[in-house]
């Protein structure tokens, strides 16, 4: 373990071995550090923060902040961070608040790249990608894989599907479906996430059935998206994308589910 000497760590922080805190870090009193954590300049760890083993965090990043909200009671709140991340210049993840579940969990293996912010109560999955500005609303689930682009935005209690992706300077207000492409100021889908979906080795006919679910349920011009998703649900019951997209569809949310460009974003067609 190696603590620089402009370093502040308060009494009572829980520092494995191989931990680096650079200069000019403050990791407070209720922050727990795996092994193999580095800080390495001006990090600032609040709260009841647990970082995973190897993940590595730049300077003026800003790891358990209260929760952004104007009745925020930061007691006992937490942020869990992952294993193996790299958490770029500027980034700020918030702890959970009362109001939500109180914790904030991101997973292994993502890349956070400057100035993306994680609010209060989310949940990101392994393995996922934020570029540079990314910003996530209260309660947003993200799920593994997916793929931000810079400076999107995803509204509070928005839901984004595995291995989907975000283009650039999208807004998303409405869930975005596992293994969709969308973008957009105000997000529509523009079709599947092809390239994602043969770099993760998906086999070819798996690929086919869900093209073929994905028109059914965005292209038919005929039912809502609930009532398309059950009859694909139908067709195809074996493959397993397909139903990671139809449960997606089908789960309880605060939100609708985001049309395909053409489409009228009307919540009677989206539910």
């Amino acid at each position: 373990m190696t603590v620089h000497p402009t370093a502040l760590v308060e009494e009572g922080a829980s520092l494995a071995e191989g931990v680096e805190i650079g200069p000019w870090c403050m990791v407070g009193a209720n922050a727990v550090l795996h092994v193999g954590v580095r800080l390495l300049s001006h990090v600032v760890i609040r709260g009841y923060t647990e970082i995973g083993a190897r993940t590595v965090v730049h300077a003026h990043a800003v790891l358990g902040g209260e929760a952004q909200m104007h009745k925020a009671n930061p007691a006992d709140m937490r942020l869990r961070l992952g294993a193996d991340n790299i958490v770029r210049e500027g980034v700020t993840m918030s702890t959970g608040s009362a109001a939500g579940r109180g914790i904030t969990q991101v997973g292994d293996h993502g890349y956070f790249m400057a100035g993306c912010h994680v609010a209060h109560d989310c949940i990101v999955g392994d393995h996922v990608t934020f570029s540079n500005g990314v910003q996530l609303g209260g309660h947003v689930q993200v799920g593994d894989g997916v793929i931000m682009g810079g400076l999107s935005a995803i509204q509070q209690f928005g839901r984004i599907g595995r291995h989907a992706f975000v283009s650039g300077v999208t807004g998303v207000v409405a869930d975005v479906i596992p293994y969709g492409s969308v973008v957009g100021t105000h997000a529509r889908l523009f079709g599947l996430n092809l390239v994602g979906l043969r770099r993760r080795g998906i086999p070819r006919p798996n690929i086919h059935a869900l093209r073929a679910a994905y028109r059914m349920i965005f292209q038919t011009g005929e039912g809502t998206i609930h009532e398309n998703a059950r009859r694909a649900e139908e067709l195809w019951p074996e493959v397993p994308e397909v139903r990671d997209v139809i449960s997606f569809i089908l789960a309880d949310s605060k939100r609708p589910i985001c049309p395909a460009r053409g489409r009228h974003g009307n919540s009677k067609e989206n539910r």
